[in-house]
């Protein structure tokens, strides 16, 4: 049986990775449809905002560089809802599988919370479809500097899109389908790629959460009426094992979660 996959994303359905994924995805036979943000949506975790118009999320239909043939959507809206409403048939049948991304920057560490990629793949597990989040780390922390809030890093991260190894994230995640489907439903994987040709990766590692992510966010300044944040190093060492002590080392990481848990062992 053909695996039906919608291909989402929080960087727009123009960014190179999602496009990438999708191709990947059809030369492995797979049955693809891609739903995507319209503008980037970063940073909205597994928000459920969307735009109306008299009543109607607005949603654009069009066609995808390469892939003719793959019916794709531009929805005014956030990854998350943009896969609940898919897991509901606004896009046809619904998915079997949902892949997210892939991402510009890695998405590691607790930090996945706030991640518009992840939170797509956390909405399809807790309504019952298996998922994936894929990002490529084509930042470091470097990339931030004080009082550059989060702006000079989407810049540095956009000047060299067309340099990226997007395939190489696409091959590690879909190379990952069949651990994903022997899974618990409601787990999800997290892969995070590092920005170098396949055969230069030293493997895939299965990553723990770091206790924080690449970059913290800070308040920078705060006056009357304003504050200016901005994101530093952490200045903690990587925690060995962790997603980002493997990427540091070359590896792709690939950390299973669990989105929405009970928690049955506290008093109350």
């Amino acid at each position: 049986m053909t695996l039906r996959v919608l291909v989402t994303n929080d960087d727009g359905i123009a960014a190179p990775g999602i496009q990438e994924l999708a191709r990947a995805a059809v030369r492995r036979g797979l049955d693809v449809v891609v739903a995507a943000p319209q503008e980037e949506m970063s940073g909205t975790g597994a928000a459920m905002t969307a735009v109306e118009r008299d009543g109607h999320v607005v949603v654009h239909q069009q066609s995808l560089p390469g892939l003719p043939d793959v019916p794709a959507y531009a929805v005014s809206g956030s990854p998350g809802f943009i896969t609940l409403i898919g897991l509901h048939g606004a896009f046809g049948p619904a998915p079997t599988v949902v892949l997210s991304g892939i991402n510009r920057g890695a998405n590691a560490g607790r930090a996945v919370l706030h991640s518009g990629t992840v939170g797509a793949a956390f909405t399809a597990g807790a309504n019952g479809c298996r998922a994936l989040a894929v990002s490529l780390d084509v930042l470091n922390a470097g990339d931030a500097t004080p009082g550059s809030g989060g702006a000079a890093v989407a810049a540095a991260a956009m000047v060299r899109d067309a340099e990226r190894h997007w395939s190489t994230a696409a091959r590690v995640a879909l190379d990952l389908l069949p651990r994903l489907t022997a899974l618990p439903i409601e787990d999800i994987l997290n892969v995070n790629v590092p920005d170098r040709p396949y055969d230069r990766l030293r493997g895939v590692r299965r990553g723990s959460l770091a206790s924080f992510g690449q970059v913290q966010m800070t308040v920078a300044e705060a006056g009357h009426g304003f504050v200016r944040t901005s994101l530093e190093e952490p200045g903690e060492a990587l925690p060995p094992g962790s997603d980002l002590a493997l990427l540091a080392d070359g590896y792709a990481s690939v950390t299973a979660i669990r989105a929405i848990t009970e928690v049955i062992d506290v008093p109350l």
